[in-house]
């Protein structure tokens, strides 16, 4: 399988309103409050690009500040029902820092998302919940994998659609140690 970023164009496509879905998600969920918002609503505005990273950033409802994501999108050309919102973030209190992943409904919940930085096998996360967009695996990033993330060249992670067969997707981590750092 051969897998890219979405481009610009693609992002107007049923998966870029999955990741505005997703954006709006995850800003919404930094203040903990999970509330249904319409995905056209919340783009959020790109307040950089750190490789193939897009840092962007909202003020939710109720919110007194502004509060930023790093997200990537990857998607395999030659499986379309394959794809993944990668979002990296800091809670408002500033004391948690959050991976998500949102991938296509229909992997299978119980085996989790798997992980791999340049063929190291980091773990699992477990699916936290599903959304009509899709669904949510959520960790709290120690500063191990935060180290990992940035020294590495690649992540991989892996849905499963039964127990046997996992997919694998890569996702290239160019710019990620920067558009951390920038996380407000």
């Amino acid at each position: 399988m051969v897998f890219t970023r979405l481009s610009d164009r693609r992002l107007e496509s049923a998966w870029g309103r999955m990741a505005r879905a997703c954006l709006t998600f995850a800003l919404l969920a930094i203040s903990f409050e999970y509330a249904a918002v319409s995905p056209a609503a919340a783009q959020g505005a790109v307040k950089g690009k750190f490789g193939d990273w897009e840092m962007r950033c909202e003020t939710p409802p109720g919110a007194s500040r502004e509060q930023c994501a790093l997200i990537q999108s990857i998607a395999a050309e030659d499986k379309p029902n394959v794809s993944l919102v990668v979002i990296v973030l800091k809670t408002a209190d500033g004391k948690s820092r959050l991976l998500r992943v949102v991938t296509q409904l229909g992997v299978l919940l119980p085996a989790g998302l798997g992980l791999k930085i340049d063929n190291t096998d980091v773990g699992r996360a477990g699916f936290v919940r599903c959304l009509a967009t899709g669904c949510v695996a959520e960790v709290v990033m120690e500063d191990k994998l935060i180290d990992q993330l940035g020294k590495g060249q690649t992540a991989t992670f892996i849905v499963f659609n039964t127990p046997e067969e996992g997919v694998g997707i890569p996702m290239t981590l160019a710019g990620f140690k920067e558009g951390f750092g920038k996380l407000p």
